[in-house]
């Protein structure tokens, strides 16, 4: 099992304070996925299971509806689904070919219940986030 690329993982923020070994175990967990235009990968509302880091392509993001941003190389979406299946807060479309890779709630959670330091290290990245985020809609 190949996995993800490390460097790939490196660009991704919640995984900013993992090390090489750490990523390099997530990596494994990752499997390759594509996505034709038009291809709806996320949709709101419904449950989610998965996190998605875009290798190559674009998507579209709407929530209610209406657009909201577009999402290239680099950037990822669904990582709530990596501890919580409940429902999407937005529609994920694949706005080209898009290449990216995923890693599954039940692919991941074992991983972090054999290791603690990742699954602390994710929680402390996760907080920092939702921080910046709530300051930033002020």
């Amino acid at each position: 099992m190949r996995g993800a690329p490390i460097d790939v993982l490196e660009r991704v923020p919640l995984f900013h304070d993992l090390d090489r070994d750490e990523l390099a175990q997530i990596a494994l967990l990752f499997k390759e996925r594509d996505f034709e235009a038009g291809e709806t990968i996320i949709q709101e509302g419904s449950g989610g299971a998965a996190f998605y880091v875009i290798e190559a392509g674009e998507a579209s993001v709407t929530i209610q509806g209406k657009p909201h941003s577009i999402l290239r190389q680099g950037d990822y979406f669904g990582e709530i689904a990596l501890i919580d299946e409940g429902p999407r807060m937005a529609t994920i479309t694949a706005a080209s070919r898009l290449d990216c890779w995923g890693l599954t709630y039940w692919d991941f959670r074992p991983l972090v219940e054999a290791n603690g330091v990742i699954g602390w290290k994710l929680l402390q990245r996760m907080a920092m986030m939702l921080r910046d985020a709530r300051a930033g809609g002020r």
